[in-house]
């Protein structure tokens, strides 16, 4: 008998805490906020302020560097949203497709549920099997761009003004410690530990549960109260704050207003400029808007083999009109520069700004005639699928050369010094070697843009590269064709191969309106996928 009545008790308490506990605030929230699938936190009716606003904040400079702040990433640095499209981007770029669409599928029961429930079943979707050596990927590589995107720029005055800082929060630590100790300098994280077996993550917490904000800061400083707290307007939080010997609010009021561009970060504050980032997804996977991407996904890739098939079969002024039907927007600046060549030149050396595999194509595409591509790393697949002709380069800098000075004697060349893509407004490190070839240079500032998908990778396939480009419903290239380079500026004219190279990447970059830098292949991938990029290379060398 004791077994039924266990049973029964059971079955009370899901129906309770499952149906009425979950139907009582689906109501609740449907009638605050309509049937929008809106954050609620920016809509929900907001606590008294038992503390002052960060706007009472005053800064005394070097007085505040001795002292210690703490805070929480979610609603106090990053802008009041749902933190769901960092969990999304986690399970598209971590996980996979189908991971992402299991959690797009899973919002309507996570919008009635609790926070902290809401909290444990994003975790164990987005979790759940996936590789630590993934997260950590992302981690470093995706999420970074888009904190910095959404990033208060108010709070982050305050923040910044601490000489220490430390940072407790619920959300997964793995998701935001790489973030917030690389580009805000923060010393502690403490947020939630989540449980692994292996290289492999379980979707579960780890024996201590979710990070009880201030039972973890009481743990962490003990006795010692830190100088300041940072919060929101949350009773939660005026726990959390109440423990500091200053605290101060990141308030929330004025709706739109609190999240227009007046108090989000712009590129030029960033605390670390943002040079390298992967990822696919060009986007913040915000509900909507991922249900937009999943819609959009079978026209994307029918758009995109109808724009390869245009590439590579129609003739060059046919492709244009074609492609810009379509819906990619082709700008193309002084189509016929007349380099004037030298007679006893047969080939023109094209020097390019590197967005994406596509640049050459593009260029051929521009200039009406066929031209020879020189690539470091193109698969076989790009290598089948490219219009033009493309050579391999084997770093070896004298048979490049070699390579390189064969090629120009056959036709125009184009060459890429980059040796990889960039994403963002910077041009990396130009490669000296093309500047000893030829002073029939021309330079040709390219670039690109994108509302959905990047075309670019570094840890995931480039076979797929130029796909995902053209999947992206209004694409955009820019091509810009420079005037060839006075011979007075070439290797011919006197100047080094170094000047020549540092000369043609001012040129674009002006042109582009981009900055130069001195960074190379070796240090984004190194960054982005923890290796040198030379992944043949390394292969060859094992016995």
């Amino acid at each position: 008998m004791v077994f039924p009545t266990v049973v029964v008790k059971l079955a009370d308490w899901l129906l309770y805490q499952l149906l009425a506990n979950s139907c009582y605030r689906a109501a609740r929230k449907m009638r605050t906020y309509g049937f929008l699938f809106r954050n609620p936190s920016a809509k929900a009716p907001q606590h008294p302020h038992f503390f002052p606003t960060i706007a009472k904040f005053n800064n005394l400079e070097k007085a505040r560097e001795s002292q210690t702040l703490v805070c929480d990433i979610h609603g106090a640095l990053l802008n009041p949203h749902s933190f769901f499209p960092f969990f999304m981007l986690v399970a598209f770029e971590g996980g996979s497709i189908f991971r992402a669409l299991l959690l797009l599928l899973s919002f309507p029961i996570l919008w009635v549920l609790d926070y902290e429930l809401k909290l444990r079943a994003m975790i164990f979707i987005t979790f759940c099997g996936l590789k630590k050596k993934d997260m950590e990927t992302v981690g470093r590589a995706v999420l970074p761009k888009f904190f910095l995107e959404n990033l208060n720029l108010k709070a982050y005055e305050v923040f910044s003004s601490a000489g220490s800082r430390v940072v407790f929060t619920s959300v997964p630590r793995v998701m935001v410690e790489a973030f917030l100790k690389e580009y805000l300098g923060v010393g502690n994280v403490i947020g939630t530990e989540l449980h692994g077996v292996g290289g492999y993550f379980t979707g579960l917490l780890s024996g201590s549960g979710l990070v009880v904000k201030h039972r973890a800061l009481k743990e962490f400083f003990g006795e010692k109260k830190p100088e300041i707290g940072l919060g929101t307007s949350s009773l939660h939080d005026h726990l959390f704050i109440s423990l500091c010997k200053e605290a101060y609010v990141v308030s929330s009021e004025g709706g739109a207003n609190s999240a227009s561009s007046t108090t989000l970060m712009s590129r030029d504050r960033y605390p670390k400029p943002l040079v390298f980032h992967d990822g696919r997804l060009a986007f913040l996977p915000t509900p909507l808007a991922t249900l937009s991407m999943f819609l959009w996904l079978p026209l994307g890739l029918f758009l995109a083999l109808l724009r390869l098939f245009v590439g590579i079969f129609l003739p060059y002024k046919l492709a244009i009109l074609v492609g810009s039907l379509s819906g990619v927007n082709i700008r193309i600046k002084n189509p016929n520069p007349n380099p004037n060549t030298n007679p006893n030149s047969k080939g023109v050396l094209y020097v390019c700004s590197h967005r994406t595999l596509l640049d050459p194509v593009f260029l051929s595409t521009s200039l009406g005639k066929p031209l020879t591509a020189v690539t470091y790393s193109l698969s076989k697949m790009s290598e089948f699928m490219a219009p033009i002709r493309t050579v391999r380069l084997t770093r070896d800098r004298k048979q490049d050369g070699e390579t390189m000075q064969r090629l120009l004697k056959e036709g125009d060349l184009v060459v890429c010094p980059e040796g990889t893509t960039c994403r963002e407004p910077y041009l990396l490190r130009f490669s000296s070697l093309f500047a000893e070839l030829t002073d029939e240079i021309v330079p040709v500032a390219i670039n690109t843009k994108v509302t959905m998908f990047y075309g670019t990778t570094a840890s995931g396939l480039k076979c797929l590269d130029p796909i995902f480009f053209l999947m992206n419903p209004n694409p955009s290239y820019y091509v810009h064709i420079l005037g060839k380079v006075p011979r007075e500026m070439t290797c011919a004219g006197g100047k080094s191969s170094f000047e020549v190279a540092n000369y043609i990447q001012r040129q674009l970059a002006d042109a582009l309106g981009f900055e130069c830098t001195n960074l190379t292949r070796r240090d984004k991938y190194m960054m982005l996928a923890g290796n040198e990029g030379v992944v043949q290379e390394k292969k060859r060398m094992k016995p």
